[in-house]
């Protein structure tokens, strides 16, 4: 499985992708960065990330409806009831996209993967698809 910074050069991969990071959401410190940053600095970003993370993770608005037919339901986060209550969250401007992934409760449940695509050339869909399956890898190791 892959570690932080296969992860992140695999997140690179994607088209438009300009910049990516690994981004403790508690603390704001970016565990892993790689490519450009919003603002040219990582260290501001990681912050800003994790304090637009930590507010969405926080709110019960965003949190699953309490449906008994989904008890023992796994998301993408993993079991039912664990880690925050959101998936990802993104951002959209004029010329870029940037997506934050909450990686599930077993890599410390504190983590987002940050991806800032070039909206022109990113496929929105294709980095939330991707995105998911790095943060289920990275949850692994």
């Amino acid at each position: 499985m892959p570690g932080i910074d296969e992860c992140l050069l695999e997140a690179m991969r994607l088209p438009g992708a300009r910049g990516a990071s690994l981004v403790d959401w508690t603390s704001g410190l970016a565990l892993g960065t790689v490519g450009e940053s919003p603002g040219g600095d990582h260290e501001a970003a990681a912050a800003e990330a994790a304090e637009f993370a930590r507010l969405a993770a926080e709110q019960r608005a965003f949190a699953p409806d309490d449906d008994p037919a989904d008890a023992g339901a796994e998301s993408a986060a993993g079991p039912a009831g664990t880690g925050p209550p959101v998936e990802d969250l993104i951002v959209s401007n004029r010329d870029s996209y940037h997506v934050l992934r909450f990686v599930g409760p077993s890599f410390d449940g504190s983590v987002v993967l940050h991806l800032w695509l070039a909206r022109a050339e990113g496929n929105l869909a294709l980095a939330r698809i991707r995105l998911g399956e790095m943060a289920r890898q990275l949850v692994l190791t």
